[in-house]
C-alpha cells in the first residue's frame, strides 16, 4: 500500500470540527444540539453585501488579480485608515480567506524546522499551518488565572534561538477572548526589533472590543515597517464566512512580493466574494454598534451563568466572541463526545470545542473548553443549564 507523508499523519485535527460525526449522529436521533463550538455569528450579513452579488450582470465570471482587484484594495486602505492604520493598496494582498493569508505567510517567512514563537492557547489552525509548511511551533504559555495576559517578555527572550523567525499573536484572541493592550504591543514591538524578527498579528476580530476598550494594531506602532504583518479577513467582521475573503497587509515590501508569488500559485481569490466583500466596506457604522452591544450582552449573560456552576473557572473575554473555561472533569475531549453520544435534558444537548487542541504544549488545555457566543442570549442560557446538569452527572 503506498504510504502517507509523515507531514500529513503529524496534520492535527481541528477541535473544532472532529467531533461533527458525532453531533450529525445525535441529530438523526432526535436530538437538538446547541453549536457552542464554532465561531459561526448567527448575526446576518449586511444586505449592501448580498445585493451586490444579486445585482451583478456580469456575463463571464473570469479570474481576478492575483493580489485582489484594484478597487477592492484601494477601498481596503481606505478602510485601514479609518482604524489609524495607513497603508496603500500595494501593501495589501487579497487571500480566500484569512486561513491562506496565515499560509502564505508561513511559506513566506519560514523554512522547514524554522520557529514561530505563540502565547498558547492559540487558534488551532496555526498549529496546522505550521505543520504543513514544517514549521516548529513553539508555545509561551499563557494562563486562566491571569485571564490569559501576554506572558512575561522574559518568557519571550528565553525562547528566542537562531532558528526563530516570528512572533504570531491574535487580536483580539480566539481563543481567549484577550485583548493586548498598547503597552504590550510595545513590548512585543521592541523585542521583534531587538532581535530582527517578524510580528504577525492576526486581527480579524478588530471590532470586536469591549468596556470602553480600543484595538491598537501591530501597524500603528511606529518603527515596524519591516517587521509587522497583519492577516485580516471578512469573515467575523460582516458575518460573512463563507465568502473566505481575507488579506494580507506588511509594509515590507520584500516580504509582500514574496508573498505575491505563493499567492500567483493558486491564481486568484474568488470574484464574486471580493465583489461581496468590497461593498461590505460600506457598511454603516450603526452595524457594528449594534452587533457589539449584542456581543457584550451575550457575554455578560454567559459568564454570569458560567460562573454559577461549582468547580468552573472562566476567563473573562476583553474581545472577539469566545471564552475558555475550566471545568471540573479529568478530559473535556472524552466529556464532550459524552454529551453528544449518552446526554440530553429534554431532547437538547450541547456541542462544546475542547480546547487541549488550542495548545501545543502536551498537556495543556484538557479540563478546559472554548464556547463561541455566537448565539440569542436565551439559548446561551439554556445551552449553560444542560451543561451543568451534565457536569452532575458525569463520571471522568
Amino acid at each position: 500500500m503506498p504510504t502517507i507523508s509523515r507531514k500529513g499523519l503529524l496534520m492535527p485535527e481541528s477541535p473544532i470540527r472532529k467531533l461533527v460525526p458525532f453531533a450529525e449522529e445525535a441529530k438523526k436521533r432526535g436530538i437538538k444540539v446547541i453549536h457552542l463550538n464554532i465561531g459561526q455569528p448567527d448575526i446576518k450579513t449586511p444586505q449592501i453585501a448580498l445585493d451586490a452579488i444579486k445585482n451583478c450582470d456580469m456575463d463571464i465570471l473570469s479570474y481576478s488579480r492575483t493580489e485582489g482587484s484594484d478597487t477592492y484594495r484601494e477601498k481596503i486602505a481606505q478602510y485601514y485608515a479609518k482604524n489609524d492604520i495607513h497603508v496603500s493598496a500595494q501593501d495589501i494582498i487579497v487571500t480566500t480567506g484569512g486561513s491562506e493569508a496565515l499560509s502564505f505567510t508561513m511559506g513566506t517567512i519560514a523554512d522547514a524546522e524554522d520557529e514561530i514563537i505563540i502565547p498558547e492557547p492559540f487558534y488551532a489552525n496555526y498549529n496546522g499551518f505550521a505543520t504543513a509548511a514544517g514549521i516548529k511551533v513553539v508555545p509561551v504559555v499563557s494562563h486562566i488565572e491571569t485571564n490569559f495576559a501576554l506572558p512575561p517578555i522574559e518568557e519571550f527572550e528565553k525562547l528566542i534561538t537562531p532558528n526563530t523567525k516570528a512572533i504570531l499573536i491574535c487580536n483580539p484572541g480566539n481563543p481567549t477572548g484577550y485583548l493586548y493592550s498598547r503597552e504590550e504591543i510595545k513590548k512585543l514591538a521592541k523585542i521583534v526589533k531587538k532581535h530582527n524578527l517578524f510580528l504577525i498579528a492576526d486581527e480579524v476580530y478588530r471590532e470586536f472590543t469591549y468596556d470602553g476598550k480600543e484595538h491598537y494594531s501591530i501597524l500603528q506602532e511606529e518603527g515596524l515597517e519591516e517587521n509587522a504583518i497583519i492577516v485580516d479577513s471578512v469573515s467575523k467582521r460582516y458575518s460573512m464566512c463563507g465568502a473566505r475573503i481575507g488579506y494580507l497587509v506588511s509594509r515590507n515590501k520584500e516580504f509582500i512580493k514574496t508573498a505575491l508569488k505563493f499567492a500567483q500559485a493558486r491564481l486568484s481569490p474568488p470574484t464574486y466574494a471580493q465583489i461581496a466583500s468590497e461593498a461590505a466596506l460600506d457598511t454603516p457604522q450603526q452595524y457594528f454598534d449594534d452587533v457589539k452591544q449584542e456581543y457584550v450582552a451575550r457575554r455578560n449573560v454567559l459568564i454570569s451563568e458560567l460562573k454559577k456552576i461549582e468547580g468552573i473557572k472562566v476567563a473573562a473575554p476583553q474581545g472577539a466572541f469566545y471564552c475558555i473555561a475550566e471545568l471540573p472533569i479529568d478530559n473535556s475531549d472524552t466529556f464532550a463526545q459524552w454529551l453528544l453520544e449518552d446526554f440530553n435534558v429534554d431532547g437538547e444537548t450541547v456541542m462544546v470545542a475542547p480546547a487541549a487542541g488550542f495548545y501545543a504544549t502536551e498537556g495543556l488545555g484538557t479540563k478546559q473548553i472554548r464556547i463561541a457566543y455566537v448565539l440569542e442570549k436565551q439559548e446561551l442560557i439554556r445551552a449553560v443549564s444542560i451543561l451543568k446538569e451534565a457536569l452532575k452527572v458525569y463520571k471522568s
